[in-house]
C-alpha cells in the first residue's frame, strides 16, 4: 500500500425530510445566495422546502447553471454575490450546480487576475467563502469532495480544479427528492459513479485489499441497485443506495494508498466540450476503449474485476478480460447509454481535434504510469468509432 493522507470535513445529513435542518446548519446572520440549475427544484418541491427553512435568513437567488457548468455563467453569479456581500452559498441541485458553486466560492475572493486561471493555469486557491449543498441528483460525488469541473464556452475548453478550501461545509442527501428524475439522468448518475470507482481501481496491484474490496462493494451495489432506481426513481430504498454509492465513489476514501488513473475522464471531457455529450455518456464511450487498448498493462486488475464483479471464472485471462469488458458495455447499454462514438454522430475529425488540443497543452500522457500517451489515446478513440 502507498503512503497517503486523508482529509474530508464534509458533514453528511442523509434521509427523508432533512432539508428542514438548513436553518440550523447556516448561521442566521449569514447572507445566503441560493444557486440552482434549470428550475426543476421549483417543480419537485425542493425549492419550497429550502425557502421555508431559510425564511429568517437574508437570501438572494441565482439560477440557470448549465448541465456542464459554464465559466461565463458562474462569473455572473460571482458579480452578484460580490454586489450583495454574500458570505454563504447554497448549491441546490446535482453535480453541475455543486461544481459551479465551488468555483464561485473560490472566485469571489480571488484577486490575482482572471479567475479562469484557477482552471487553465492551476493557480492555487488561497480562500473561498463557505457553502453547503442540497443534493437532488446522485451522480458525481461532488457533494463530498473538493473538486470541480468547469467549461469555458468561448474556447470550448473544460478543466478541473480542487482545493482544500472548496469542500462543502455540509451536504443534505434526501433520496426522496430524486423520485421524479428523468430516467436519462438516473442512468447518467449510475454510469458516472461506476466510472469514478473504476478510475481509482483499474490500475495495478499495490497490496491494498481493503481499498479493492471497498471499490468492489460499490460496483456490485451499483450493478444490483442501479437498475432498480433506473426502472423506478421513486423506489426510495434503491435511490438511497444509489445516492450513497455515488457519494462514496468520489469522497476520497477508496483512493487512499492506491494509484489512480483518470485518463478516461481526461479524454471524455473533450467529447463533452466539443460536442455537448452528457459527461457520463462520454465515459461510457471511452472506458471500454481504454481497457481494450491497455489490456496487457492492466491485466492483473482486469482479471480481478472479471472474477469478483462479474463472476467470470472460466477461460484464459484474456478471455475473462474480454468478457468483463463486454459485460460492462452491456450494463451501460441496459441503462440506455450507448458506448460508441457513432451513436453520438462523432467522427474521426474529433479525434484529430482532441490530439491537437492535448499536444498544445503539453498533455502528452495521461493515466496511471502515464500509459495513455497520444498514440494510445488515438487508438482508444479509433477503436470506439465503430
Amino acid at each position: 500500500m502507498n503512503n497517503f493522507e486523508y482529509y474530508n470535513p464534509v458533514k453528511i445529513i442523509f434521509g427523508k425530510d432533512q432539508i428542514q435542518q438548513l436553518s440550523k446548519l447556516i448561521p442566521s446572520t449569514s447572507k445566503v445566495m441560493i444557486i440552482y440549475g434549470g428550475g426543476s427544484i421549483k417543480e419537485n418541491g425542493v425549492y419550497e422546502q429550502v425557502k421555508k427553512s431559510l425564511n429568517d435568513h437574508f437570501m438572494i437567488e441565482f439560477g440557470g447553471i448549465e448541465p456542464n457548468p459554464r465559466y461565463e455563467t458562474s462569473m455572473k453569479a460571482v458579480e452578484l454575490a460580490r454586489e450583495n456581500q454574500i458570505d454563504f452559498l447554497l448549491a441546490v441541485g446535482g453535480g453541475s450546480v455543486i461544481d459551479a458553486t465551488k468555483f464561485i466560492a473560490a472566485a469571489i475572493p480571488f484577486q490575482r487576475g482572471e479567475p479562469w486561471t484557477i482552471l487553465s493555469e492551476k493557480k492555487s486557491v488561497k480562500s473561498a467563502i463557505s457553502f453547503g449543498t442540497v443534493l437532488t441528483l446522485p451522480a458525481t460525488g461532488s457533494e463530498m469532495n473538493s473538486g470541480s469541473v468547469i467549461t469555458k464556452e468561448d474556447s470550448k475548453e473544460k478543466f478541473a480544479f480542487s482545493s482544500p478550501f472548496t469542500f462543502p461545509q455540509f451536504s443534505i442527501l434526501d433520496p426522496s427528492v430524486a423520485s421524479t428524475l428523468p430516467k436519462r439522468q438516473v442512468a447518467n448518475g449510475i454510469v458516472d459513479a461506476f466510472s469514478h470507482v473504476v478510475e481509482q481501481y483499474m490500475t495495478y496491484k499495490v497490496n491494498a485489499p481493503l481499498q479493492d474490496r471497498l471499490a468492489e462493494s460499490i460496483l456490485k451495489t451499483l450493478i444490483e441497485e442501479g437498475p432498480k432506481a433506473y426502472k423506478d426513481p421513486a423506489d426510495y430504498d434503491a435511490m438511497a443506495n444509489l445516492m450513497w454509492c455515488a457519494t462514496m465513489a468520489l469522497n476520497g476514501l477508496i483512493r487512499t494508498g492506491v494509484p489512480v488513473d483518470w485518463a478516461t475522464h481526461g479524454i471524455g471531457h473533450e467529447l463533452t466540450a466539443l460536442h455537448e455529450i452528457d459527461h457520463a455518456r462520454t465515459l461510457a464511450i471511452v472506458l471500454p476503449g481504454v481497457w481494450r487498448v491497455l489490456k496487457d498493462e492492466k491485466k492483473d486488475k482486469l482479471v480481478q474485476y472479471a472474477e469478483r464483479i462479474w463472476g467470470i471464472n472460466e477461460g484464459s485471462d484474456s478471455e475473462k478480460i474480454d468478457q468483463a469488458i463486454n459485460s460492462t458495455e452491456s450494463f451501460f447499454e441496459s441503462l440506455g447509454i450507448k458506448t460508441k462514438m457513432k451513436d453520438y454522430n462523432v467522427g474521426s475529425d474529433t479525434i484529430d481535434a482532441i490530439i491537437e488540443r492535448f499536444e498544445n497543452r503539453g498533455w502528452t500522457a495521461l493515466g496511471d504510469r502515464q500509459l495513455a500517451d497520444l498514440p494510445t489515446i488515438r487508438n482508444i478513440l479509433n477503436l470506439q468509432l465503430q
